[in-house]
């Protein structure tokens, strides 16, 4: 069968007991994410950076699609968890970078006044892989020398 896009177990994951996400319906658009180890999400403070979850995953997609992460709907009301970027967006060429082999991760801000607990295999979002266009006039040459935010404008 030819890969087309797909989920795998990212390095240093490979026996931490990773589920490869599923969707839960057939109409689903969004393949269910899981915490790849327990976290504490603290209470959110000014100047606080966003906590990184972990899920133990890596995604391999077409050249011309990229990974929504999505929150899940019912997390800002029940655990006070909101995206600290409203959505993530995973390229195509994230998957296996020398930095972090392509490892997603879901950056959280804690709205709540407790601290929240995610325990191991928790859902925390939803991926959902997506098509795009370029403009006319797009002339991209750069290659990811990285991981997590180090897309380059490099020719």
């Amino acid at each position: 069968m030819e890969r087309v896009r797909g989920f795998e177990i990212a390095k240093g994951f490979e026996n931490a007991g990773i589920n490869i996400p599923v969707r839960k319906t057939k109409y689903s658009a969004g393949y269910d994410i899981e915490a790849a180890e327990d976290v504490v999400i603290p209470s959110f403070k000014k100047g606080m950076n966003p906590s990184m979850v972990k899920t133990g995953l890596k995604a391999y997609m077409q050249d011309d699609e990229y990974l929504k992460l999505c929150n899940r709907s019912s997390n800002p009301k029940k655990k006070g968890l909101i995206l600290a970027n409203s959505i993530g967006v995973v390229d195509a060429d994230y998957y296996e970078n020398p930095d972090n082999d392509g490892h997603i991760m879901f950056a959280f801000y804690n709205i709540k006044d407790e601290d929240i607990t995610i325990k191991k295999g928790e859902a925390i979002g939803q991926a959902i892989f997506e098509k795009f266009l370029v403009a006319d006039n797009d002339v991209a040459s750069g290659e990811r020398i990285g991981g997590f935010g180090s897309t380059t404008l490099e020719k």
